[in-house]
C-alpha cells in the first residue's frame, strides 16, 4: 500500500506533456507551378483516374479464348432454305432473357499451378414474375449481381480468363454468328419403358423357326455357377431417355434474329420442345481446332506455319472473319441488322 502511495505522488509531480505543433505554412504565391500546391495523394489519384478514363483498344477472340454459352428454349423445329435452294431441316432456339449472375474463380489464387485454375462464368435465364418459382436463396443471390427478376434456370459454363463479363449483363442472339458451329446439350426426352431392341439396338432373336413368342426378347442375360449373378450395367429394358443429358456437336448456325433473339441451327437437338437447352461455341471442330493448331504452331488449313501475327480469322471457319468477344451483349445486338443469316459458300 506504501509503494502505492508513492508511485501515485511521483506521477503527480510530472510535468504536463504539450501536444507538439509545427508553425503554419506561408501560402504559396499564385504563381507558383501546380507541382507544388497539389498534395501526393491528390496527384497520385489524378493520375489514376488519367489512367482508368483512358480508351483501351477492345478485347479479341484468340485461338486459346473460350467464351460462356447461351441458355436458350426450344421452339421446335421447321423447313430453311439456304442460298443455293436446298431445303434442310433445322430447329429455332430461343434465347430466354439471358444475364451473367456469378464470376467463379476469378480474382482466386490457384492451389497447385497457373494452368489448373478453373474460370466459369454463371449464367441465369428464363423470367418468372411469380415470388413462388425461386426460392429466397437463389432470390438473394441474383439480387448480388444486380438482377431483380427472379430466373428460373441457372447454368455454368467454363471460361477462359479473358472472357470474363461484368455482373448483370444481358446476353443476347448475337453471341452467335452464322455459318459458326456450336454444341447443344439438353436432358434427353422421355421414351418410357423401351426393350433392348429399341434402347440398345440389339438384333433380338430369329423370327421363324425355334422361338415362340419372344423374338424381340435379349435373350441370355447371366452365366453358370460361377459367377451365378448378372453383373451390374447390363443392357436391359427399361426407362429410355428423359433421365440423363446428351450433347449434340458441330450443328451449324444457320440464322439468327437479333430482335426476337432466336437462333436457327441445322438439324435436330436433344430434347422436347419448350425445354432449355445449353449453347456454346463447338468444342471440336471450333475450339478445339483453333486451340490444337495454335499449340502445334501449324495453321488450321495445314498449308503454313503460325507465327503469332496472323488474325483470328486464320483459326475460324471459312467465311467467319471475328467472334463477339468477350460475348455477344444485348447493346451489340442493337448495332445489327434484325436478321443475319449464312450466306454462299464459296466454290
Amino acid at each position: 500500500m506504501r509503494l502505492l502511495r508513492l508511485r501515485v505522488a511521483q506521477a503527480s509531480l510530472q510535468q504536463p506533456r504539450l501536444l507538439q505543433t509545427s508553425a503554419p505554412a506561408t501560402a504559396a504565391p499564385a504563381a507558383s507551378t501546380s507541382s507544388s500546391t497539389i498534395p501526393p495523394e491528390a496527384s497520385s489519384s489524378a493520375a489514376t483516374s488519367a489512367v482508368a478514363a483512358t480508351p483501351s483498344a477492345p478485347a479479341r477472340w484468340t485461338p486459346t479464348s473460350r467464351r460462356v454459352g447461351l441458355i436458350a428454349r426450344k421452339q421446335g423445329m421447321t423447313t430453311f432454305f439456304l442460298p443455293t435452294g436446298e431445303r434442310i431441316p433445322a430447329t429455332v432456339l430461343h434465347v430466354a432473357s439471358n444475364q451473367v449472375s456469378a464470376h467463379i474463380g476469378f480474382g482466386e489464387r490457384p492451389a497447385n499451378n497457373e494452368s489448373a485454375q478453373y474460370t466459369a462464368i454463371q449464367v441465369a435465364a428464363v423470367d418468372s414474375f411469380s415470388p413462388r418459382a425461386v426460392t429466397k436463396q437463389i432470390m438473394g443471390h441474383l439480387q448480388k449481381a444486380g438482377i431483380r427478376i427472379a430466373k428460373k434456370v441457372i447454368r455454368e459454363f467454363c471460361v477462359s480468363k479473358d472472357a470474363l463479363i461484368p455482373l448483370g449483363t444481358y446476353l443476347s442472339a448475337a453471341h452467335f454468328v452464322p455459318g459458326q458451329k456450336i454444341d447443344v446439350r439438353a436432358v434427353t426426352r422421355g421414351k418410357g419403358f423401351q426393350g433392348v431392341m429399341k434402347r440398345h439396338g440389339f438384333k433380338g432373336l430369329r423370327a421363324s423357326h425355334g422361338v415362340s413368342v419372344s423374338h424381340r426378347s435379349h435373350g441370355s442375360t447371366g452365366q453358370n455357377q460361377d459367377p451365378g449373378r448378372v453383373f451390374p450395367g447390363k443392357k436391359m429394358a427399361g426407362r429410355m431417355g428423359g433421365n440423363k443429358h446428351s450433347t449434340t456437336h458441330n450443328l451449324e448456325v444457320l440464322r439468327i434474329d437479333t430482335k426476337r433473339d432466336l437462333v436457327v441451327v441445322k438439324g435436330p437437338v436433344p430434347g422436347p420442345e419448350g425445354g432449355h437447352v445449353e449453347l456454346c461455341d463447338a468444342s471440336k471442330d471450333l475450339v478445339g481446332r483453333a486451340a490444337h493448331a495454335w499449340r502445334s504452331g501449324r495453321l488450321p488449313d495445314g498449308k503454313g506455319m503460325a507465327t503469332g501475327k496472323e488474325g483470328s480469322d486464320e483459326y475460324l471457319p471459312e467465311g467467319i472473319v471475328d467472334l463477339p468477344f468477350p460475348a455477344g451483349t444485348r447493346e451489340l445486338a442493337r448495332t445489327m441488322p434484325e436478321i443475319v443469316e449464312v450466306g454462299p459458300k464459296a466454290a
